[in-house]
């Protein structure tokens, strides 16, 4: 059975922009979500779905569990914003200090409208599709949380497939996804010279440790060009300094901060083997000691090669081949979708939503507070979520 979602959405254009814009006036942050959640179970008020709410955070798990047989699909949201003053002068802006600057507000609406086609749909749907609704991907990792607190038991299996569908600026309409890792991984290193303090102008009575560290500094971005592959690239960035009380003292200890993207878990599991040498072999040299403490934040973000097949196909087939395109490279960035995806194949994707009147090359982008996306595509993203959730659940 054919269904054209594309033009069952465009009933929905109203409803969908209305909430898109209040819960852009009302951002909120991290894993409590109260308005957001609320919102979102209003808008769902009324559809053939088991609702079931988080403990630990206001995540949203809605199951509509087809008229036939089938598999089981799961459809992400994010729902949380960020702390950033909006500067987009839209008169829907944000009231309270914090931003969607990353577009998460769509997130939501989407996928409440694909629940909605889903649902008009139940009868004839072939297998289960569950939407996740989910708080904290901007740095507390919802999802993992979600996992932990049994979102699968919830849904009743672990799904067969899952999508997300990620809004960020560029030609307005066009989908984007690639095989592959789509997005890095997240991780921070923290480093602590440990020295002896003293007065600066006696150093010989003291251990420096800013010495050794703002060596390691430096050293760390020779360590990555000479052990690391260019083909399976990493990007540190040293971005937090902390050493001294007084210009007059030497202190006794010295710290650093660094993020770090890896594309791979391979490197991610090597890099801080390398670091901790690398740390503990400059910090002897200056007769100091060093503590290094290495966190995985987000796993690399993977998609099965089948799956983003599927997508590929499907999409263009419903939408046109102009507005499906393979990315080239991962994108640096980093998603909590990526926990989902370790335990299930699916595949995470982009769609550019800039308006009509923003030049794509010159748009502000994802967590800038003069970002735009246009609510006009809201509809398409609706409509793409409900189409990979039928089409996957009639291939059985």
């Amino acid at each position: 059975m054919t269904t054209d979602f594309r033009t069952e959405a465009l009933s929905l254009t109203t409803e969908l922009r209305d909430l898109r814009r209040e819960l852009h006036r009302n951002p909120e942050l991290g894993l409590e979500l109260p308005f957001t959640q609320q919102k979102v179970l209003d808008a769902l008020e009324g559809l053939p779905l088991e609702i079931t709410t988080g403990q630990d955070l206001s995540s949203v798990v809605a199951v509509l569990r087809g008229g036939k047989p089938g598999p089981t699909v799961l459809l992400r949201g994010d729902m949380d914003a960020l702390p950033v003053t909006e500067a987009t002068g839209l008169d829907y802006a944000s009231i309270n200090g914090n931003m969607h600057a990353c577009g998460h507000d769509l997130h939501v609406t989407g996928l409440v409208g694909a629940a909605k086609l889903l649902s008009a749909h139940q009868a004839e749907l072939a297998g289960t599709v569950a939407f996740m609704f989910q708080p904290g991907e901007e740095g507390p990792g919802g999802a993992q949380r979600m996992l932990d607190e049994g979102m699968f038991e919830t849904i009743g299996s672990t799904p067969d497939s899952a999508y997300a569908i990620h809004v960020a600026p560029g030609v307005p309409g066009t989908f984007v996804g690639r095989p592959g890792t789509v997005m890095a991984g997240a991780n921070t290193l923290h480093v602590t010279m440990h020295g002896k303090g003293g007065h600066s102008s006696r150093p010989e009575d003291a251990t420096d440790p800013i010495r050794p560290l703002l060596e390691f500094g430096q050293a760390l971005y020779s360590m990555i060009t000479g052990s690391f592959s260019v083909f399976d690239p990493i990007v540190a960035e040293v971005t937090q300094l902390e050493a001294g009380t007084a210009v007059n003292i030497i202190p006794a200890t010295a710290k650093l901060g660094a993020s770090v993207r890896t594309m791979s878990a391979e490197t991610t599991k090597k890099f801080p083997v390398a670091a901790t040498r690398l740390a503990e072999s400059i910090a002897a040299a200056h007769e100091c000691t060093a503590e290094v403490v290495w966190t995985e934040q987000y796993p690399v973000t993977v998609n099965d090669a089948q799956e983003i097949e599927f997508v590929a196909e499907t999409l263009t087939e419903a939408f046109g081949a102009h507005r499906y395109v393979t990315a080239p490279n991962p994108v640096m960035g980093s998603e909590d979708f990526s926990f989902v995806l370790n335990e299930v194949p699916g595949a995470f994707l982009f769609m550019f939503a800039s308006p009509e009147d923003v030049d794509p090359a010159t748009a502000a982008t994802n967590h800038s507070p003069e970002v735009l996306f246009d609510d006009a595509h809201l509809p398409d993203q609706a409509a793409a979520l409900a189409t990979l959730a039928w089409q996957r659940t009639l291939r059985g």
